[in-house]
Order: C-alpha cells, then sequence, then structure tokens
C-alpha cells in the first residue's frame, strides 16, 4: 500500500507560518487543558498540595510527631 507524499519546499512553509490561518486554531478541535488549551490548575489538587506543604512544614528546633514517642 503506497500513498501520495507531497513535499513542499522551504520558502513556502517559511510563507505559511505567517499567515492569519496559521495562527487561529481550527473551529472543531477538541478543548484539551494543556494540550489544545492553557492548562488550568484544579482547586481540589492546589487544596491538596497546601495541605500537604503545610502539614510537612514544622518550627526550626521543633520535631515533628511521632506515635512511638
Amino acid at each position: 500500500l503506497a500513498g501520495t507524499r507531497i513535499i513542499y519546499d522551504r520558502k513556502f512553509l517559511l510563507e505559511c507560518k505567517n499567515s492569519p490561518v496559521a495562527r487561529t486554531p481550527p473551529c472543531c478541535l477538541p478543548q484539551i487543558p494543556g494540550v489544545t488549551s492553557p492548562a488550568q490548575p484544579s482547586l481540589v489538587k492546589l487544596g491538596e498540595l497546601k495541605e500537604q506543604n503545610e502539614s510537612e512544614e514544622t518550627l526550626p528546633g521543633e520535631q515533628p510527631y511521632s506515635p512511638s514517642q
């Protein structure tokens, strides 16, 4: 099974990059955060990270709580 191969020259491709059509996404492109649209951090994930950071922080000279002591 052989297909037709389309070959473009360098000049044509460089001209295409400045085209207004090349700067707008297709209308039927799905919205995938971080891929086709800017990534939007999950508020739940941010809350979990904040709680984790707060639980890991201890004051200088203070020992973290350990039930075995």
